[in-house]
């Protein structure tokens, strides 16, 4: 292929750009939902579904007695610990270490959550009062969907609009994050909970006291998330909370924190997301049909991607630039904004988390809200692209970038 013509490498440039960089977890998660779709549509899908939701023959733990709730409240707060280790990097030494670096993000991912909901809550209105728990699953960006995307554009994007939707992203997870310890927690069992918040605790006493391993934070982490599961309160919130205990320093004065991220995060973005994808992206169209594809809650959700996404980020960068709030984007057009605004509209993951925590026990209700998250995410991804693919050339912007970092 380095021999090739000039233009056959043009040809095969974004077949290679799928598999390397950004693009890789990105496609990765896109193949999987793909698979799991058609799977849950031919004559595998009864397999399909007993191996996830059929109850397992043993379980060292009663309250996860079926695959998918092993993947759903286990594997995913390894997801959460990795998000949560992400936020308090960026957050002490990284893009939201100054209030300057913080307010574009925030203003911008506030916004970019409150008018999806409001989006959400329009298009059901006058339906069934169960649709409205469903309110925050347009809310949340895909930082491995969406960076795959953008990926896809090379050195096209400038570098300042790559960090904006990390920065964005990420405070998205962190207000994900609350919803769902705020918003979908069930009944509170205070024992249990009152547990928890001694481990943690304990853990910020070993911080304090500048323990150097990892592993005793590592086996609280696993207490607290046994804990926090038998509490009422989503067990994937131990991930976040056990991750901010941890010492952004350890051993030899290294840095503990980045470390263990650096190696947890390939796990997480290559192994807990696709499985979580295959896990929860299936969904049985014949028992849907094109009535329930056109059903209020996936139009609504869908709606709230697309256009709630856009509408709300945009607006914010819009208003934070000429009131002198926060300067937009360094180096980047309105085009390109807008364009990855509506990348912004990609909610895979954490929007098919929240659908699963909004519907419990209502399947029909659970499944449209995940064609509802995979048509808004799909028409982001590509709409997105496209914009950004004709608006964009600024080669050399991220290589800058990279060397910065």
């Amino acid at each position: 292929m380095a021999n090739a013509p000039k233009p056959l490498r043009s040809l095969f440039a974004p077949v290679r750009a799928l598999f390397v960089g950004d693009a890789s977890a990105g496609i990765l998660l896109i193949l999987v939902a793909l698979g799991a779709m058609v799977i849950a549509n031919s004559a595998l899908a009864h397999e399909y579904h007993a191996l996830f939701h059929g109850t397992l023959p043993f379980t060292p733990i009663l309250k996860l007695d079926t695959l998918h709730l092993w993947v759903n409240d286990g594997l995913m707060a390894i997801f959460f610990f990795v998000v949560g280790l992400e936020v308090k990097r960026e957050w002490i030494e990284g893009q939201l270490s100054s209030a300057e670096q913080r307010r574009l993000p925030i203003l911008a991912a506030v916004a970019g959550m409150l008018v999806p909901a409001v989006i959400y809550l329009f298009f059901v209105q006058g339906e069934a009062e169960q649709l409205t728990r469903g309110w925050a699953i347009p809310a949340a960006t895909d930082i491995a969907f969406a960076m795959g995307v953008l990926g896809l554009l090379g050195n096209r994007v400038p570098g300042s609009l790559r960090l904006f939707l990390l920065t964005v992203a990420i405070v998205d997870d962190i207000g994900a994050v609350l919803v769902i310890a705020v918003t979908y927690t069930a009944g509170i069992k205070l024992a249990w909970l009152i547990g928890a918040l001694i481990v943690v605790g304990v853990m910020l006493a070993l911080n304090r006291m500048r323990i150097k391993s990892v592993v005793p934070f590592l086996l609280l982490a696993l207490v607290l998330w046994y804990f926090v599961l038998n509490s009422g309160v989503h067990a994937t919130i131990a991930g976040v909370v056990a991750a901010l205990t941890i010492p952004m320093v350890g051993k030899n004065d290294d840095t503990m924190l980045e470390n263990l991220e650096h190696r947890l995060a390939p796990w997480s973005a290559y192994l807990i997301v696709p499985i979580f994808g295959f896990a929860n992206a299936g969904v049985d169209l014949s028992g849907l049909g094109l009535a329930g594809v056109l059903a209020p809650l996936p139009i609504a959700i869908a709606a709230g991607l697309f256009i709630g996404k856009q509408l709300g980020i945009v607006t914010a960068i819009f208003a934070a630039d000429r009131l002198g709030f926060a300067p937009r984007p360094h180096g980047a057009n309105w085009p390109e904004i807008w364009g990855v605004s509506i990348l912004c509209g990609i909610g895979f993951t954490m929007s098919l988390f929240i659908g699963e925590l909004a519907f419990p026990g209502y399947r029909l209700l659970i499944d449209e809200a995940k064609i509802g998250t995979l048509l808004g995410s799909l028409i982001s991804a590509i709409v997105g692209f496209t914009i950004l693919r004709m608006t964009t050339t600024h080669p050399g912007d991220n290589d800058g970038l990279a060397k910065q970092a």
